[in-house]
């Protein structure tokens, strides 16, 4: 794999955002381990990135945004879900992933049965930073081999899936770890928690439309 240092540098990040947009994939650093991105418009990319993982198809991958603006670009009009907007007020950007249609065709893999997409707006800087540099948001799930567990350093990510694959790697240093994002579908009434984990259940119930 190949190292880019500096990763707090516009440049490094802005080149590995035209690296992603070209097919790479990018190992990076997010508020809990570290994750891969890659652009989930590209089936080239996503059908290397399963096979890096060693994951089974069938299981939708998550987007991470750098902007609000960003989720429009995946689902046009998702702000006409009530408590779509209002979990998104209370909780973005943070450790909230929505569950919300999609408006594109996305490669497969990325959206669910139902043409929906898990996405969220990251609070970490890089990640971030790195979904803007891309000018869309990127699939970001954790950098390990399928199964196992994730990673807060970048050497133990690249270490658990070979450092001859030609993956990029931002090091942001240790990643402070804990709980994924909570996964919540907001269209029905009440809300469905599909995934427990860094927000309350209670707060995430008592945020109403």
């Amino acid at each position: 794999m190949q190292p880019m240092n500096t990763p707090s540098s516009i440049e490094t990040i802005e080149n590995a955002g035209a690296a992603i947009r070209a097919g790479r994939l990018v190992i990076f650093p997010t508020e809990t381990v570290y994750g891969i991105a890659a652009d989930p418009r590209r089936e080239d990319a996503i059908a290397a990135l399963l096979a890096l993982k060693g994951r089974a198809e069938g299981h939708a991958l998550p987007l991470i945004a750098g902007s609000l603006g960003q989720i429009e670009l995946v689902s046009t009009g998702w702000q006409a879900f009530p408590r779509a907007c209002a979990l998104a007020d209370a909780f973005w950007p943070g450790p909230l992933a929505l569950v919300l249609p999609s408006t594109l065709p996305l490669a497969p893999g990325v959206l669910a049965a139902d043409d929906s997409v898990a996405i969220r707006w990251s609070s970490h800087r890089l990640a971030a930073a790195l979904a803007v540099a891309v000018g869309f948001p990127i699939v970001a799930t954790s950098a390990n081999r399928s199964s196992k567990r994730p990673h807060r350093e970048a050497a133990a990510a690249v270490a658990s899936l070979g450092s001859d694959t030609g993956v990029l790697v931002l090091d942001g240093g240790r990643t402070p770890g804990g709980a994924p994002s909570t996964l919540v579908d907001p269209r029905p009434d009440p809300v469905t928690i599909l995934r427990h984990g860094a927000l309350r259940s209670e707060r995430i119930l008592a945020c109403r439309g």
